[in-house]
């Protein structure tokens, strides 16, 4: 069974002057896609509004980035990893991606988020304060 297409003009006129018959004063019809609206009014005459919402176009998932937890110096993964980024390598969300030095303590920063791992944002040994942005990462659909 064909879906009916309520922005036809031709299947308007047939509801508007079924209505009409009907003694009917009004009809309201919604679809995921849009509304049609049918009132007559007095003396048989019909007011129509059809709206139909086009549907949007999918959306990628934004990109999730990998903040610090408080102010330190950061440092990359490993020598490994900095090569492995170019190449935009998947990681799983318990994967270390780089540390954070707090005077004597390394601190893992984990990427949280399976995905590719898309952007490094932070200079190695940089000073980052506590929310900084440190990595990018394109979540897995």
């Amino acid at each position: 069974m064909s879906a009916i297409d309520f922005s036809d003009p031709a299947t308007i006129a047939f509801l508007t002057e079924a209505l009409t018959a009907a003694g009917a004063s009004g009809l309201e019809i919604s679809w995921p896609g849009g509304r049609l609206r049918i009132v007559i009014a007095t003396g048989n005459e019909a007011g129509v509004d059809v709206s139909v919402t086009p549907r949007p176009a999918p959306t990628a998932q934004p990109l999730v980035v990998v903040k610090a937890p408080m102010a330190g110096h950061f440092y990359p993964g490993s020598p490994s990893r900095q090569a492995a980024t170019d190449r935009l390598p998947s990681v799983l969300a318990a994967d270390i991606l780089g540390f954070l030095r707090v005077g004597p303590l390394l601190l893992p920063l984990c990427a949280g988020r399976a995905g590719i791992l898309t952007k490094q944002l932070a200079e190695p040994d940089a000073l980052v304060g506590f929310g900084d942005p440190l990595f990018e990462i394109e979540p897995q659909s």
